[in-house]
């Protein structure tokens, strides 16, 4: 009588499993955020109506993390009062949620040139989270690098 074990099937199975389970198997799929990106406008195309004042929300995105906020948009006769927020749900999303109330909200992101690109992924997830619809990246102005500076925050 033989003590040897066949072990021929057995690896046989082995392999039929493994080859079923990466045939059968997805990978995760990489996420991503949609964005859409606005189409170059034509020579004939009218201009885009403007964005009220009342409508808009500035964020200014500065170095050392610091993120300042401002309602309305900074004209050259008028200063906004500027403020202090951070990145966290008791400071910009806050914020966010008291101004979803106006449908025609409009937040202007301008981010410095020394900021983290960190932060732009922080604030855009949270104009996911908070649901707003309207929102741009725009360079930010000279103008509006002063009023950080001119702050003290």
């Amino acid at each position: 009588m033989s003590t040897k074990i066949d072990m021929t099937p057995m690896v046989d199975l082995a392999f039929l499993l493994l080859t079923f389970f990466m045939l059968t198997t997805t990978f995760s799929k990489p996420t991503v955020m949609e964005v859409a990106m606005p189409v170059k406008p034509k020579a004939d195309d009218p201009e885009p109506p403007a964005i009220k004042e009342s409508n808009a929300l500035t964020l200014l995105l500065g170095e050392d993390n610091k993120l300042y906020y401002y309602d309305g948009l900074l004209s050259a006769s008028q200063k906004p009062e500027l403020k202090l927020s951070n990145y966290g749900a008791d400071g910009i999303r806050k914020v966010l949620l008291q101004r979803n109330t106006n449908p025609d909200l409009v937040v202007l992101i301008k981010p410095d040139d020394k900021s983290a690109y960190k932060n732009m992924v922080d604030i855009l997830d949270e104009m996911n989270i908070t649901g707003t619809k309207k929102y741009a990246l725009v360079d930010i102005a000279k103008p509006d690098q002063e009023l950080i500076k001119s702050s003290g925050l």
